[in-house]
């Protein structure tokens, strides 16, 4: 009797599989989209007073400052937004 059961648990299982969303295809990011991605993140850095490493890693910020430079990047997007739309 316990091997019916794991074979409905199994069968279960991969309907459950079958039956989840998928997930949408993210874009490929281009040098162009990169590099403007990372221009308005310098540019937000600098607006908070955190100074970024041009090599791209800046293992050294703590989460306030990363923080900081995250929520300076979406009230620009925000602003941004909301001024193109009026």
């Amino acid at each position: 009797m316990a091997k019916s059961v794991e074979s409905n648990s199994s069968s279960n299982q991969k309907t459950k599989a079958k039956n989840k969303p998928s997930k949408p295809k993210a874009k490929k990011n281009t040098s162009k989209t990169t590099s403007a991605m990372e221009k308005f993140k310098m540019e937000a850095a600098n607006e908070v007073g955190v100074n970024l490493k041009k090599d791209g890693y800046n293992g050294h910020l703590t989460a306030k400052q990363a923080g900081a430079i995250g929520g300076r990047m979406v009230k620009k997007m925000i602003d941004s937004y909301k001024n193109s739309h009026k």
